[in-house]
């Protein structure tokens, strides 16, 4: 059975997980009432990558499978980093993957930002209720007082200040009367738990920083940890879905919601999280700090340059979003952290583009062949299939003539034994064209080959009956000189020569590949003038290009290498 059929059936099938067993359980037992809403909620500080795919595809793909519904969630609780920019480029980003977040009764697209209101309103509650106090500790003697893995905290000299004390410096926190760090907020919970997350933690800060959808209103803003469970369960959210690195985070999640449901603010059965483990590819990095740092310090051409791991870089770069949910399908769902090698990625995008992509040739290091003995000044159409596999998408023709574009590897004056190609003496096929003898080659003043001369045999045409009467080891592509469509070829590969750029806290930027990118100028076949942006092919023998979707012209295409034919990286050559 081949992989296309595989991914098919599939797809068809949901592959069971961990995830599917509690959605199933849940189902059956009628927690739910049969309702499945999940939600994706990245922060807007910048540019999604790879691994917020897997999180996507996860998160929407199951609501979808179930007939649910996967809310787009921004939190975006820390104002000194978030943008419209960022948010525009997310919406970009689920949207072009193929998901949207709409219901028959409304759309499910949300901020966190737009529960300030009631986030601080459940924050007072949690104050007269005795679950929260303000500290007036600096940073440095929480962080001591803290404890340890050994050591238990010690409880803030505040800790017992009274809900009218409380109250009155939360309010006048939030007036602005405080500078930043003067005081926080912590929930009241258990400063001897072995789990750090549990001990007394903060939930709300004072920055003075204007906020990009609330502009000065507010100088407290509210923790990732406050915001989150609460975000989900305003939304009615049954499945929380996050990485493993949230798994201590859980108790904190089910304390703060059970704290607020025992107040009355909301019913049973509260969202429940769970874990996953999240994306690590090797060859890359997810970390945005890094990332913003390639960027900043210009080792790369931007957010979307096709060598990041960003979903624009990856789109820009030519994947599809059938590729990359077939690579999401195909490293399931798991609770065990492990590293997916950058091959499977690849591969699978091989897989998706092997059905799709139509053929064409392209010369990407050009050297002349001249046949001496074509008659000057003619042409003839030659013709090969658009996709080999599939004869109902037709032919291409393209022209034959005296001179032609080759590759210059494809020739060797003095070739080893078990070289195929063009040498002096030898015959090759051009493909889709004649038989062709190699007699000579022409050289410039410093020895190098400029062009390869060659007769041709007239009666060895490809599908004629006279070319079964040639037996010849080699055959090569190549394009009329006279038609040929001149491009600019971009030939990426992998941004980092190491499999974990940034193991054991080393600089990553060591392990940049300095030859990740190459610009070559190239030939392509005379059909691929006028093609659009995002157009992919597969240049036989090179691998996958796809038309780049900013800088390709009108009659000026210029082409982004996707991914070679096979994998070779790291392998002898």
């Amino acid at each position: 059975m081949n992989n296309e059929r595989k991914d098919a059936e599939r797809h068809d099938a949901p592959v069971s997980n961990f995830i599917r067993n509690i959605i199933d359980d849940d189902n059956r037992s009628g927690k739910w009432g049969q309702r499945v809403e999940t939600r994706f909620p990245p922060e807007p500080n910048g540019y999604l990558h790879i691994g917020h795919a897997k999180s996507i595809c996860l998160n929407f793909g199951i609501a979808q499978s179930y007939g649910g519904i996967c809310h787009l969630r921004f939190d975006d609780t820390n104002p000194e980093k978030e943008s419209f920019e960022y948010v525009d480029s997310i919406v970009d980003a689920v949207k072009w993957l193929g998901f949207e977040w709409k219901s028959e009764q409304r759309e499910h697209l949300y901020f966190a930002s737009d529960y300030y209101d009631k986030l601080y309103e459940f924050a007072e509650l949690l104050i007269t209720r005795g679950k929260a106090y303000v500290d007036s500790q600096s940073a440095e003697e929480m962080r001591a007082n803290r404890g340890s893995a050994t050591e238990v905290g010690t409880p803030s000299p505040f800790r017992e200040r009274s809900v009218e004390e409380n109250l009155d410096l939360f309010r006048r926190m939030k007036a602005g009367e405080f500078k930043e760090g003067e005081h926080v907020l912590r929930a009241k919970i258990d400063m001897s738990s072995p789990n750090f997350n549990m001990r007394d933690p903060v939930i709300y800060r004072i920055r003075f920083a204007h906020h990009y959808r609330t502009g000065d209103t507010w100088c407290v803003y509210p923790m990732y940890d406050y915001t989150h469970c609460i975000s989900d369960a305003l939304e009615n959210i049954t499945h929380s879905l996050c990485t493993l690195e949230f798994e201590d985070h859980r108790p904190l999640y089910d304390w703060i919601l059970n704290e607020l449901a025992n107040a009355g603010i909301f019913t049973r059965p509260l969202p429940q999280q769970i874990e996953f483990s999240r994306l690590n590819l090797t060859y890359a990095i997810t970390s945005k700090r890094k990332l913003l740092q390639l960027v900043n310090e210009g080792h790369v051409d931007g957010w979307d340059d096709p060598r990041m791991p960003t979903i624009v870089g990856v789109r820009r770069r030519g994947f599809t979003p059938e590729g990359i949910k077939l690579f999401c399908e195909r490293i399931g769902i798991t609770k065990v952290d492990s590293w997916i090698d950058m091959s499977v990625f690849e591969g699978a995008l091989r897989d998706d583009l092997d059905e799709k992509a139509p053929r064409a040739t392209c010369v990407l290091d050009p050297l002349k062949l001249v046949i001496d003995n074509y008659p000057e000044g003619q042409t003839e159409e030659c013709s090969a299939p658009v996709h080999p596999h599939h004869p109902d998408r037709g032919l291409r023709t393209f022209p034959f003539s005296r001179e032609l574009w080759i590759e210059r590897e494809d020739f060797m004056e003095n070739a080893p034994k078990g070289y195929f190609r063009l040498f002096p003496g030898n015959k090759v096929r051009l493909k889709y064209g004649y038989v062709v003898e190699c007699t000579g080659a022409e050289k410039d003043e410093n020895g190098n080959v400029i062009a390869v001369h060659c007769n041709y045999f007239a009666d060895s045409r490809s599908g004629t009956e006279g070319a079964n009467n040639y037996k010849v080891k080699g055959t090569i592509h190549w394009i009329s000189a006279t038609q040929a469509v001149p491009v600019e070829v971009r030939i990426y590969d992998r941004l980092f020569r190491e499999a974990q750029p940034d193991a054991g806290g080393r600089d990553f930027l060591e392990a940049l590949n300095p030859d990740s990118k190459r610009i070559v100028q190239a030939f392509v076949e005379p059909g691929l003038r006028d093609i659009e942006p995002e157009q992919r092919y597969q240049f036989e023998r090179h691998g996958y290009f796809v038309a780049d979707r900013y800088d390709t012209k009108p009659g000026k295409p210029i082409f982004n290498r996707i991914v070679s034919l096979r994998d070779s990286w790291g392998k002898p050559a």
